[in-house]
């Protein structure tokens, strides 16, 4: 399946690429005017109306002897999809490692296990109430989906320029961190330096007789 989508993105089979790149964005920009149902119910109708014609063609050419009962989705028909259970349990376990990732994450920044990373999620949430303003989820959807579909291709075509691009982009992010780092050591209260111990009555009372 990992490889299935790997060729999909990086538009190995151009045809088959081009048909779900373009049956994902018309479907998704749909849903713009109408519910997931309908554009759903309706995609399904347009297959279906392709394939009852093509049954049907075939089925009269078998009538009028033209053609031996070959069925026109036969290769579709016998291509098994189905999950073994070892592949249906590493999916289960990637799927519930992924939860439990993303749970732990999102309460070690809620409950501020590190202060740095904290700021960094705050900034990021608010930057994100700046986004819902100016866009909605579908929309962010759509921009995802291509995305997905053009930035491995891009990074094929032009990847010495990614990279270095990339390298001054963590550049500037180390400096970024690092002034974060600075402001929070001037800002953190000193640690409280112990009291000395005082010395034992019966070695205070040998310094006095040693005074003496």
């Amino acid at each position: 399946m990992a490889s299935k989508l790997v060729d999909l993105v990086y538009w190995r089979n151009m045809r088959r690429t081009g048909v779900v790149f373009t049956g994902l964005v018309i479907g998704l920009a749909s849903m713009f005017q109408l519910s997931a149902i309908t554009v759903l119910s309706h995609i399904c109708l347009g297959v279906m109306c392709v394939t009852f014609s093509l049954r049907f063609y075939y089925k009269l050419l078998e009538l009028l002897r033209f053609n031996p009962g070959m069925h026109p989705f036969q290769s579709q028909l016998d291509y098994d999809s189905s999950l073994t259970d070892k592949d249906t349990v590493m999916l289960v376990e990637e799927l519930v490692l992924l939860i439990a990732f993303a749970v732990t994450e999102v309460k070690r920044l809620l409950f501020i296990e590190s202060l740095i990373d904290s700021i960094k999620f705050v900034i990021l949430l608010y930057l994100l109430t700046y986004v819902g303003v100016l866009t909605n989820g579908l929309t962010l959807v759509i921009t995802a989906v291509i995305a997905l579909f053009s930035f491995p291709l891009l990074y094929k075509k032009q990847q010495v320029r990614i990279r270095r691009m990339m390298r001054t982009i963590r550049a500037f992010g180390k400096k970024i961190n690092n002034m974060f780092l600075s402001v929070y050591n001037l800002v953190r209260p000193s640690p409280v330096s112990a009291p000395a111990p005082k010395p034992a009555p019966a070695a205070a009372a040998k310094q006095k007789a040693k005074s003496k």
